[in-house]
């Protein structure tokens, strides 16, 4: 019998396996397709890879601006495909070799749990294998991670439709599309909108709301789109009908307009893998927008909890990290004979989560929008202040090269409540700015740190001093 079975093999399962495999735990492992789950495989690694490829190619062609010249500047999508599944595989296999080291046994196959814990009574874990037989196992807790999946609307002519992709389809896409629709402005449509603009593909983006990427700050998100002047945005358009690569839709104005596309991608988000796993037999409570949890990620099913995108709190990578190190200090806890205590402050809290699009260019933020500030009616103060104020920017940009900073505080307790930014390195410093906020960091706590120099990160300072 296991301490633990953990089922599914995604950021939010395989490291709960290594923390629990730290702790001495006995653990079992269950993964239908890959390790690494959908961020690895067919998600937010291999859209970096073809993302850093586009953009060695751009800064190749624009590189003479820094008087370095390069001749017959071309790119190899087969060798790009290539380079993406070499990348994938390494990963995989490194993520496999740390689960062996701490002790995790991994078992591929589609887990599904077919008796809650009770007492002294283990759960009851089926693993179907690809050859159809199954295997039963036993543990004292069990971990559910089953991520998420693409989601289709029900929109006419889009079933069985072979023009159509999802994010998984385009990402093994073969050729280069001369012309691409994109349904959807959210973080996965406009990572690859700029991915393929940028190699040349006459790029259409169809959002239904009024900007792109609804948690974007509104003073932000328009800024970020005149940074992709090879894309088209047709926003607050509501897609009516597909027919082959046609996609009819109706403006603003009321009328009924066509885009055509060699390919169109589906890139309206994702819903959390709800069914398969044992939900339903077990009586895990659910509702259609995830697993319920409460703030330790404990279901209402003692002995079982849920980490990552099957609870739908927060659909990313780096959110599932934390869940699972949540959930694991309270499975520790649960099967400590001693009767352990979990930290009092160990708890799931999304103030600080920060996001990030890793497009060209990027953008990031963590915390209150202005917009959502003011829906909670607080007073704020704001500063933004250019990217080409920093000298590295300038330096391995340009003078004119797009970005911003952005940094709200509250008017009446100076508390940090939110930095938004686009432009390069965006990813790369937000980190910083969750911290400010998850300590609750005043504008004068703020201004006493010391920040490198020369970074692009040390405007957040600069903006906080405008302030």
């Amino acid at each position: 019998m296991y301490d633990v079975i953990i089922i599914g093999g995604g950021p939010g399962g395989y490291l709960a396996g290594e923390r629990l495999g730290h702790a001495k735990k006995k653990v079992l492992l269950v993964e239908e397709a890959h390790l690494g789950g959908t961020c690895l495989n067919v998600g937010c690694v291999p859209t970096k890879t073809l993302l850093h490829a586009a953009k060695l190619y751009v800064h190749t062609k624009e590189a003479a601006r820094f008087g370095v010249t390069a001749s017959g500047v071309a790119y190899d999508w087969a060798k790009i495909q290539a380079w993406k599944t070499e990348v994938a595989e390494k990963l995989r296999a490194g993520i496999a070799a740390q689960e062996k080291r701490l002790g995790v046994e991994v078992v591929s196959g589609r887990g599904e749990i077919l008796a809650r814990p009770s007492g002294s009574v283990p759960a009851k874990v089926g693993v179907t294998g690809a050859d159809g037989k199954r295997a039963l196992y036993e543990a004292r807790a069990v971990l559910v991670s089953t991520g998420s999946a693409p989601f289709v609307p029900p929109i006419p002519g889009a079933k069985d439709n072979a023009r159509i992709v999802d994010s998984t389809g385009l990402l093994s896409i073969q050729e280069v599309p001369r012309k691409l629709v994109i349904i959807g402005g959210g973080v996965i449509g406009v990572e690859f909108a700029g991915l393929f603009s940028s190699l040349g593909t006459e790029v259409a983006v169809i959002e239904m709301m009024d900007e792109i990427i609804p948690f974007m700050d509104k003073e932000i998100a328009p800024l970020y789109r005149k940074a992709m002047p090879g894309v088209e945005f047709k926003l607050g358009c509501k897609v009516d009908r597909i027919d082959g690569g046609t996609m009819y839709y109706t403006g603003k104005d009321g009328r009924e307009e066509a885009q055509e596309g060699d390919v169109v991608l589906m890139a309206v988000g994702r819903r959390p893998v709800l069914h398969g796993w044992g939900a339903e037999a077990v009586g895990v409570g659910v509702t259609a927008k995830g697993v319920t949890v409460d703030g330790r990620m404990r279901t209402n099913i003692p002995g079982i909890w849920a980490a990552g995108d099957v609870t739908g709190l927060s659909l990313l990578a780096h959110s599932a990290y934390r869940m699972a190190e949540i959930a694991v200090a309270g499975i520790i806890a649960f099967l400590d004979e001693f009767g352990g205590k979990e930290a009092p402050n160990n708890v799931w809290r999304s103030a600080a989560v920060p996001w990030a699009v890793y497009g060209l260019p990027e953008a990031a933020g963590v915390g209150l929008t202005e917009q959502e500030a003011a829906a909670k009616g607080i007073g704020i103060l704001k500063a933004n202040v250019p990217l080409v104020y920093s000298g590295r920017f300038v330096a391995e940009n340009t003078f004119t090269a797009p970005g911003v900073i952005k940094v709200i505080a509250s008017a009446e307790t100076r508390a940090i409540l939110g930095v938004h930014a686009f432009g390069a390195y965006s990813s790369e410093f937000i980190w910083g700015a969750a911290s400010l906020i998850e300590n609750e960091l005043r504008v004068e706590d703020v201004k006493e740190l010391i920040f490198p120099h020369p970074t692009v990160g040390e405007l957040i300072r600069d903006a906080v001093w405008m302030l």
